[in-house]
């Protein structure tokens, strides 16, 4: 398999344990201090690390240090919305659909060739 699509799938595995690192606290843990919450998110976020690390030197094989950054940013997003409305109960916002294509028109100017 080519380096960039093992970097699509640890950089999707990474960004479920960083979007639960950074945010399921504040349903799961609301009512605990917010120490407790940061010795939990960093936990979690030892697992995203172990994924986003080699993801990223993986990646760097075939991809230039700012593709690795916007495809990150749209996996990010692609995480977060089903976690945002699953997980978290938010309401599915037109919004995100906007950011989307931003992302997209992030994406085609930084894949694009020179």
């Amino acid at each position: 398999m080519r380096p960039a699509y093992w970097t699509i799938l640890l950089l999707l595995m990474s960004n479920v344990f960083m979007t639960f690192a950074w945010y399921a606290h504040l349903r799961d843990l609301s009512t605990k201090p917010w120490f407790i919450a940061a010795l939990v998110s960093w936990g979690i976020a030892l697992f995203e690390y172990l994924l986003q690390v080699p993801a990223n030197r993986i990646g760097y094989q075939e991809l230039s240090l700012g593709q690795l950054k916007i495809l990150q940013e749209v996996l990010t997003l692609t995480v977060f919305v089903p976690f945002a409305v699953f997980y978290m109960k938010e309401p599915l916002k037109l919004d995100y659909l906007w950011a989307g294509l931003c992302l997209l028109g992030a994406v085609y100017f930084i894949f694009r060739g020179d």
